[in-house]
């Protein structure tokens, strides 16, 4: 299996953001993927991906504040995605 480089992670990541079933889903990861991703280092973007296997209903309402983020996820990425501004 050949290794994946890094801006193809990025772009994979980027993709699955956009696209995750649900729109506002969708609208918040997006974009927060298209403006952070690129920045993140190998252990971000692994956090990322791996918050991301979550249910889309569950990402939102924890993300929302709408319910509270299990122990497991309260951790960097949540902190960002709980501050980001689509707006900005």
């Amino acid at each position: 299996m050949a290794v994946e480089s890094r801006d193809n992670r990025i772009k994979r990541l980027i993709y699955r953001s956009i696209y995750t079933g649900t729109k506002e889903t969708d609208l918040l990861l997006g974009t927060f993927a298209r403006r952070n991703l690129p920045n993140f280092d190998d252990e971000l973007l692994d956090a990322y991906e791996a918050l991301i296997e979550n249910s889309d209903p569950d990402l939102y309402m924890w993300i929302s504040g709408r319910k509270p983020v299990p122990e497991a996820w309260s951790g960097p990425i949540m902190h960002l995605l709980q501050d980001f501004k689509i707006e900005e």
